[in-house]
């Protein structure tokens, strides 16, 4: 009995901790996203960029995170595991980190006019969920070409 009450005080403590952790981080990527609306422009497509503007500087910009989940969502993710279909708790760790890697790489091409061709890549890092030892954890690079003309 000790153990299943020590077993629901952890999964709360860690539920909390998680969910005050994530929302703050959520709260931070949307006031860097306001920040960044137009600076700098970034194009996902491989669209030929006609212009008779001289160009100052082209280089690759990165933007890279390693993002995981907390015990809870371990805790969850391992029940739907038994039973199959599609691990929901972690989709609002994949969109954090997705949103946060692409961040990063605009806050490095600041100065730039575009980021052209961006690319974004995963890859999950440690996926063994039924792991007491361990969470998930997700790497994201988001990556592209950054463009200041003159």
């Amino acid at each position: 009995m000790e153990d299943i009450i020590f077993l629901l005080i952890i999964l709360s403590v860690t539920y909390v901790t998680g969910s005050i952790i994530e929302k703050k981080h959520f709260e931070s990527i949307k006031k860097r996203e306001r920040a960044l609306i137009r600076k700098p422009i970034i194009s996902f497509g491989a669209k030929t960029w006609n212009t008779n503007k001289k160009i100052k500087k082209i280089e690759l910009v990165t933007g890279e995170v390693v993002i995981s989940g907390d015990y809870f969502k371990n805790f969850v993710a391992s029940l739907k595991n038994l039973f199959g279909g599609r691990l929901t708790t972690f989709e609002s760790v994949l969109d954090r980190g997705r949103r946060e890697a692409v961040l990063r790489m605009r806050e490095k091409a600041i100065g730039a006019h575009y980021i052209i061709n961006a690319r974004i890549e995963s890859i999950m890092i440690n996926d063994n969920y039924s792991s007491k030892e361990s969470v998930p954890q997700c790497a994201i690079i988001a990556y592209g070409t950054a463009v200041t003309y003159e």
